[in-house]
């Protein structure tokens, strides 16, 4: 299957389990694969026909600047949902949402989660 990759998407947001992240806020970083079809869209070279990847990271962006939630997870399967709710041409989603520097006591490089969802 054809894909459409988002990658390295940078957001200042305030979500967490702690009141200290909520007030203060950090770092967030994502990365999106759009699985669809891509052969129309190259054979036509018509925007239309394929997922506009600037109106994709337009409802990532508004999912992680928007209402606080406690998990990464969470933000995961909104964003998830939204996407296949908004670009019906979409198979499958990836959507992987990290925090590169989550308030955990020692020396790590960041926390992840991924999720794979498809259209039912």
């Amino acid at each position: 299957m054809d894909a459409i990759y988002i990658n390295n998407m940078e957001f200042y947001a305030y979500h967490g389990v702690f009141e200290e992240e909520n007030r203060l806020g950090q770092r967030y970083a994502c990365d999106a694969v759009l699985y669809t079809s891509l052969r129309e869209a190259g054979e036509t070279d018509e925007l239309d026909k394929t997922v506009n990847y600037a109106l994709a990271y337009q409802v990532i962006k508004e999912i992680m600047d928007g209402e606080p939630v406690q998990l990464i997870e969470t933000l995961a399967e909104r964003i998830a949902d939204k996407l296949l709710q908004e670009f019906p041409s979409l198979k499958l989603v990836r959507i992987k949402v990290s925090k590169p520097n989550p308030p955990i006591p020692g020396i790590l490089g960041g926390v992840a989660v991924e999720i794979h969802r498809e259209r039912r």
